[in-house]
């Protein structure tokens, strides 16, 4: 029965792995794809602009 108890742990987590990604493969797209691309367009947009905005001359 060490064996049995042995082998419980990593096929528990197994389990728990591939419900993980499974759930993750499942919530990729769908209704809410175009909203979540458009924030993170967004943000990367307000990224890029402060860093290139352009500085004060201090002289």
């Amino acid at each position: 029965m060490d064996y049995v108890s042995a082998l419980v742990p990593p096929v528990v987590m197994a389990v728990f792995f591939i419900g993980l990604v499974v759930t993750i493969i499942k919530s990729q797209g769908g209704p809410n794809k175009a909203k979540e691309d458009a924030a993170v367009d967004a943000a990367i947009a307000r990224a890029e602009s402060t860093r290139q905005a352009p500085r004060p001359d201090s002289v």
